[in-house]
C-alpha cells in the first residue's frame, strides 16, 4: 500500500490544508488523543515528515495528561534539562509570558545545546493574546537546497558549538522578568555541544541546516569570520520563501519536526497575556553527511567549577 493510500484511509487528502508551498498543513477534522488508532498516528508522522510543521484547530478538550497520552505515540516523552516539568507531569513546559521565559522571539531550533536535541515538539495553545503572539517556523532542508553547491560542500564540513549560555541580553527588548529567568533557570546548568551545520535527517535522508540563536562559534574558524559565514547560512533559513506564519486561536495545537525546523514566537503582544504548553519527544544524536555524530564537550552546574563532560 502506497504512502498517500494509507493516509487516505484515515485522514482524507481534503482535510490537509497547506499553509505555505515549502511549510506548514493545517490537518482538519480530527480530535488529537491518546486512543487515535496506530494507522492515525502513522498518518500523522507521515505528514509531519512532508510538511515539517502540521496544525490542528479546536482541540480545546485536550489538558495537560490528555496532550502527553496523545505526544507519546510519536515517542519518549522526556523534560526540559534545565527548565523541569510542569508538576504532575512527565514533560509539559509552560511558557508563559507573565513569568519569564515565554517570549522566545528568536530564531532557533529547540534544545540544540544537547547532543540528542528533541525530534518532535507538540505545543498547545491556552491563553492566546486578543492581536499578535504567532509564530513562525522555517523549512531548514529547503533552506540547504538554496544554497549555491559551493556553498553546500562548504557548509557540509563545518561544525558548530552551540550553548544554552548564548548572548541573551544582545537579543534585544529583554525585559527584567525574562533575564532573571535566563541567568537563574534556564542556565542553571550550562552545556557546550559540538554540531555539523549540516545534519542528515534519519527517516527521510534530507540535509537540512542546524544554526539559530545557541550558536557560540565555528569549530577552527575565528569569530570574525565564524559571524559572516553564520549570518551567510541564517539569511537562508529565515528568507520568507522557507517559512510560514501561524495565527493562535485557544484550543490550536502545533506539532513540530525539530531536526529540519526553526522557528520564531514574534513578541508583537505588549502586556496582553500568552500562555503555551509544551511536550517534548527525545531525539537523536545529529549526523553530519560525513557519518560524524554530534558530541556534547561541556555540561556544567553554575555552583561548581566547568568540567568537560
Amino acid at each position: 500500500m502506497s504512502e498517500t493510500a494509507s493516509i487516505d484511509n484515515v485522514i482524507s487528502r481534503t482535510d490537509v490544508v497547506k499553509r505555505a508551498a515549502r511549510i506548514g498543513a493545517e490537518i482538519r477534522n480530527i480530535k488529537l488523543s491518546g486512543d487515535l488508532p496506530n494507522q492515525a498516528i502513522a498518518a500523522i508522522n507521515s505528514l509531519l515528515l512532508e510538511h515539517k510543521v502540521i496544525f490542528f484547530r479546536e482541540q480545546g478538550h485536550l489538558d495537560d495528561t490528555e496532550q502527553e497520552r496523545f505526544a507519546v505515540r510519536l515517542g519518549k516523552l522526556v523534560p526540559h534539562p534545565t527548565l523541569g516539568t510542569t508538576k504532575g507531569t512527565t514533560s509539559i513546559l509552560e511558557l508563559d509570558s507573565a513569568r519569564g521565559g515565554g517570549r522566545a522571539d528568536v530564531w532557533h531550533a529547540d534544545g540544540t545545546f544537547l547532543d540528542a536535541y528533541p525530534k518532535i515538539l507538540v505545543l498547545r495553545g491556552v491563553v492566546i493574546p486578543k492581536f499578535g503572539g504567532d509564530t513562525i517556523w522555517s523549512n531548514t532542508a529547503t533552506a540547504y537546497l538554496d544554497l549555491p553547491p559551493p556553498l553546500q560542500r562548504l557548509a557540509d564540513e563545518l561544525w558548530a558549538v552551540h550553548s544554552n549560555a548564548f548572548d541573551y541580553a544582545g537579543i534585544g527588548r529583554v525585559r527584567e522578568v525574562d533575564k532573571r529567568h535566563f541567568d537563574e533557570v534556564f542556565t542553571r546548568t550550562i552545556y557546550e555541544t559540538e554540531h555539523p551545520i549540516v545534519r542528515v535527517h534519519p527517516e527521510t535522508g534530507e540535509r537540512a541546516l542546524v544554526l539559530g540563536c545557541l550558536v557560540q562559534r565555528f569549530v577552527d574558524i575565528p569569530k570574525y569570520d565564524g559571524q559572516r559565514l553564520f549570518d551567510l547560512f541564517q539569511s537562508h533559513i529565515t528568507a520568507p520563501e522557507n517559512t510560514m506564519r501561524w495565527n493562535w486561536k485557544e484550543g490550536d495545537v502545533a506539532i513540530w519536526d525539530n531536526r529540519v525546523t526553526h522557528h520564531y514566537a514574534v513578541n508583537d503582544y505588549g502586556d496582553q497575556h500568552r500562555i503555551v504548553r509544551r511536550a517534548t519527544i527525545d531525539g537523536d544524536v545529529p549526523v553530519s553527511v560525513d557519518g560524524r555524530r554530534s558530541v556534547t564537550r561541556l555540561k556544567a552546574t553554575k555552583q561548581a567549577p566547568m568540567k568537560v563532560a
